[in-house]
């Protein structure tokens, strides 16, 4: 390589690096997208100024600000061009929170932040939420109304546009505080969409239907105006109070209709322009931003509109000045870019000269050396090259044995299954013609059944094998015994196929200490590899001889099979083994089990070939070579068969008679399962007792909050969240705490049945189950479930003297129990007010008590007041009025009706008994 051929190329490389560095690349830029609701101007111009102020402090934001003038479906449009462009974050306020709600779930999934600004969507699914709290804007216009109340007050309200957050939250924050006052009377509401035009004229119909009115809270301070104007036109603009929303400063705004005495009184609605995009620049920070960022509101009335109109001159005037000096600073900066760029290219250029000159001394000593680097590492190219080459035939050869085995194990996933399916149909042609050969039939689905689940096995084993997961459980066995009840499951095969099968032993008292799970593996590999490569009419023999002066006793299988080639026997407990001259399909994973169970008890295995094949099994005699860990008195014997469902397990039903059938309303089952097969054939048996509702998984939950059903029955692997997860939920929240969870999986291992337990699962079935097992159990459930019920509504006052073990249920009962009490002597307390106090909403109280006790809570709460009556009547000597009074009824009368309807007599009959 020569000094004239690299000269031009190192001349035009630093020609492009000098240049690259010199010019910013706009690319890396930030761009924000802005969808708007507003159509207003004032309250549009006066966001996208705070946005656009905040943005042009870095010269690297390009905000996208697209209004959808209350269009809905314009505003998804500019939304999906958001995401089609792949902008850095987005930035919406709503117009209505349902139809928005899925698209910005899609910016979510496609990786893009959102901020919601002003108005929120129907679920949690979106990254930050910027704005004013408008529950608390609805109190503070009820706190006004409430803070001039005389002897009564008339009251309407007109409310934003129906399905927006901010017209939903601030109608709900009003209300909680008008509810409250018995002389304010609430005289209706009417609907716009946050223009003036949209009241109108449905107010000037309430007004001429309901008469006079003290107070009018309308949703934004546009309808207020509305409201006035109507009210002005009937000449009763001075006999209304109107209270609006939003507090703008301007000609139009809601500060200056304050001032001239149009409103009573506006609340300061921050636009959270400003905040938003602070926030936006947060979030691509990674900086911990909280998911809801609460502006602060204020009201103004005509004590402090002057002030607050003031202020907002000042900041406005501040901002200007500001936009100014922004403006300024962007002009000094181009200029000081295209400055900088010209005295790069200048050093450029006196860089790359000086380079030139220093190359063209140095090229030819660089040129010797790097001609001697080019032998050196063509040397060390040659030898990686080899390597590479071995190593990608050893992965070749890895991969080419995986592909075997997956490609052998379908097939014989295949066989099995295939045979099951036409043997199935076979008996429904024959139930037909009614035939007589459903017993072969019958014999051979359960047989093919058998062997796909001991090939599943024989995948899980190899997998526990890898990971280290088997610990020996020993147990003292009769050796030929335990081979003999082996030996007769395959003598049926042997008889059909012709084979002169054996089984002998010079020892059959001999015992040993093995792990029968294992071990009964470890025969069915080896004698299925027999029968496999065994012909018909050929011969088996099992052998099992005791070497009395020895510690060890061997094991012989032989056959006078195809025999395995000598220069292959090293290779047979290998995974994925599969010899040259095997022309069946299989997994290659049995004998590599085999040798791994066999050196869990520290035997061995060999192989021998000769006018066919022996297996040699060497174990040794007694119990020493065991940890102590490792041997047991009475071992857990897992039979890998299929449970037949022809046959029912019997229970005793007698303690546990549970009528499902009769009434009118039958316990319900949440069925979560994503198998359509199993779910429909659970669905057809169970319906019969219990009313089903279905999910596959991925609503789960929700049905579960819907319905609150009695039992749920939940599978493990489904497609949203795990089982685990969806146990965990439900047993943590209020709604659902108090339901039992059946969770059916096909995971039988230790750990994950402790993880079921740790969700909160109230039973741990593993597939494949029988299925009066699980009917049993779903009876077994519900019937505790009625004994803890009739407990709760038989002994009220003992559930806060036992210890709760932190028991659910009771806690809630106890804290029931309490707020009851604790409003003992209040007539007005109602289930309201319980459900206020217990911090959840009328609805789920209702259904969670319901679901406990089986009861009303205004029942409830009425026993609660009864028991306590009681009580006093055997135990003080008030009077009757004073006891009704003290438990909450309103008059004596009611109390004593109420008494005697529960209890049969009156109270003073009651009395008078003790």
């Amino acid at each position: 390589m020569s000094p004239k051929r690299i000269n031009p190329i190192l001349f035009l490389f630093l020609i492009f690096l000098l240049f690259s560095c010199s010019s910013r690349n706009e690319k890396d830029g930030i761009r924000i997208g802005f969808s708007q609701a507003m159509v207003d101007d004032e309250w549009r111009q006066s966001m996208n100024n705070a946005m656009q102020l905040r943005a042009s402090l870095y010269p690297n934001i390009t905000l996208d600000i697209s209004n959808a003038n209350y269009d809905v479906q314009r505003q998804i449009t500019q939304l999906r061009k958001f995401i089609a462009d792949s902008v850095d974050i987005i930035i919406v306020s709503p117009i209505q929170s349902k139809p928005i709600t899925p698209i910005v779930e899609e910016a979510m999934n496609s990786g893009i932040p959102v901020v919601l600004v002003d108005r929120k969507t129907d679920n949690e699914k979106y990254t930050v939420y910027v704005g004013a709290d408008n529950i608390e804007v609805g109190r503070n216009a009820a706190k006004i109304i409430v803070s001039n109340i005389r002897d009564s007050l008339r009251v309407i309200e007109i409310k934003g546009l129906k399905g927006s957050s901010p017209a939903k939250e601030r109608s709900l924050g009003f209300h909680q505080v008008i509810d409250k006052f018995g002389n304010i009377e609430f005289c209706g509401a009417i609907e716009g969409d946050w223009e003036k035009e949209s009241v109108t004229e449905s107010f000037r119909e309430m007004l001429l239907r309901t008469g006079p009115l003290d107070y009018v809270f309308a949703h934004n301070d546009r309808m207020a105006k509305g409201a006035w104007e109507v009210a002005r036109n009937l000449g009763i603009e001075n006999n209304i109070k109107i209270i609006g929303v939003d507090g703008l400063n301007g000609p139009n705004g809601g500060i200056q209709l304050v001032k001239d005495g149009i409103l009573a009184a506006t609340i300061l609605y921050p636009t959270g322009g400003d905040e938003a995009i602070k926030t936006a620049l947060g979030l691509l920070n990674y900086e911990d931003v909280p998911k809801n960022i609460i502006l602060n509101t204020t009201v103004i009335d005509r004590f402090n509109a002057e002030i607050m109109q003031n202020q907002l001159n000042k900041i406005n005037e501040h901002q200007t000045l500001l936009e100014s000096q922004v403006s300024a600073i962007k002009r000094q900066e181009q200029l000081y870019y295209s400055q900088s760029n010209i005295l790069k290219i200048i050093l450029g250029f006196s860089l790359i000269i000086l380079s030139l000159a220093i190359y063209s001394i140095y090229s030819k000593i660089a040129i010797v050396r790097k001609n001697r680097q080019l032998e050196i590492t063509n040397r060390k190219i040659t030898v990686q090259r080899n390597q590479i080459e071995k190593i990608a035939n050893e992965v070749k050869e890895s991969n080419e044995a995986k592909m075997n085995f997956f490609t052998g194990l379908s097939h014989e996933f295949k066989t099995p299954i295939t045979l099951i399916m036409s043997s199935i149909e076979s008996l429904r042609e024959w139930d037909k013609k009614k035939g007589n050969k459903t017993g072969f039939e019958i014999e051979l689905i359960q047989n093919n059944s058998n062997r796909l689940l001991r090939l599943i096995n024989s995948l899980l084993d190899f997998r526990k094998v890898e990971d280290q997961k088997f610990n020996v459980r020993a147990s003292k066995t009769n050796i030929y015994k335990f081979s003999n009840n082996i030996y007769k499951e395959f003598k049926g095969e042997a008889k059909k196929r012709g084979i002169n099968f054996n089984i002998s032993s010079n020892n059959e008292e001999l015992d040993l200490f093995i792990d029968r799970n294992l071990m009964d593996k470890v025969y069915f590999n080896l004698l299925s590899n027999a029968f496999k490569f065994t012909p018909d009419n050929g011969r088996i023999d099992i052998e099992i001889h005791d070497n009395f002066e020895e510690s060890s006793i061997s094991i012989h299988f032989k056959d006078n099979g195809i025999g395995i080639p000598e220069n292959e026997l090293k290779n047979v407990f290998t995974p994925f083994f599969k010899g040259s001259n095997n022309r069946k399909n299989s997994s290659g994973v049995g004998l590599h089990l085999s040798k791994q169970f066999i050196e869990l008890h520290l035997g061995k295995i060999e192989v021998k070939s000769h006018n066919g094949t022996e297996f040699i099994v060497t174990l040794f005699k007694g119990n020493t070579h065991f940890n102590e860990d490792q041997i047991v008195v009475d071992p857990e014997i897992v039979d890998s068969t299929l449970i037949n469902f022809s046959e029912d397990i019997t229970m005793d039903d007698t303690h546990i008679k549970l009528d499902t059938n009769t009434g009118e309303e039958r316990y319900c089952i949440l069925l979560i399962e994503d198998n359509r097969d199993l779910s429909f054939f659970l669905k057809n048996k169970l319906s019969v007792e219990y009313d089903i509702v279905l999910s596959d998984g991925t609503d789960g939950t929700e049905l579960a909050f819907e319905h609150v059903p009695d039992v749920i029955l939940c599978d493990v692997n489904l497609p949203v969240k795990n089982g685990f997860e969806i146990c965990e939920i439900l047993k943590n929240d209020l709604r659902t705490s108090h339901i039992p969870v059946i969770i059916l999986t096909a995971l039988g291992n230790k750990e994950s049945f402790i993880k079921g337990l740790q969700s909160g699962a109230d039973l741990y079935l593993t597939k494949p189950f029988n299925y009066s097992i699980l009917t049993q159990s779903i009876k077994s459930l519900l019937y505790n479930r009625e004994k803890l019920r009739y407990y709760y509504t038989n002994n009220i006052h003992k559930i806060d003297q036992v210890q709760s073990f932190r028991n659910p249920e009771q806690l809630f009962v106890r804290e029931l129990n309490k707020q009851i009490k604790d409003n003992l002597d209040n007539a007005g307390f109602s289930v309201e007010n319980l459900a206020d106090a217990l911090n959840i909403s009328r609805v789920q109280l209702y259904r969670k008590v319901k679901a406990m006790l089986g009861i009303s809570v205004s029942d409830y709460i009425s026993n609660f007041r009864l028991e306590n009556a009681k009580s006093m009547l055997e135990t003080t000597d008030k009077s009757i009025a004073e006891i009704g009074y003290s438990t909450g009824f309103s008059s004596p009368n009611y109390f004593s009706t109420a008494f005697k309807s529960k209890y049969g007599v009156t109270p003073g009959a009651y009395k008078k008994s003790f």
